[in-house]
């Protein structure tokens, strides 16, 4: 599902931020499956900086791709995903 989907939040040197976990925070509930790319200027591991985004946020990670995570988290009002 993830494949198609485009990257909606990066992570750069600035690293996790309370804005940044705001976007990720409101991409989730409005898609539930999102893809974030981390740069190279973040200077941190990827799946670090994934497990760091998830916890805030309640989400899981899907996936993790070179610089790309995915996280899945149900939306709260409308769940659209349903998983087997």
């Amino acid at each position: 599902m993830a494949a198609n989907t485009d990257t909606i939040v990066q992570v750069g040197k600035g690293g996790i931020s309370e804005n940044l976990l705001e976007q990720v925070d409101t991409a989730l509930e409005a898609r539930e499956l999102i893809k974030i790319r981390v740069l190279p200027s973040a200077g941190d591991e990827v799946k670090g900086l994934a497990r760091k985004i998830t916890k805030p946020v309640g989400a899981e990670i899907v996936q993790v791709i070179g610089g790309v995570f995915i996280l899945y988290r149900p939306s709260e009002e409308k769940p659209k995903i349903q998983l087997p």
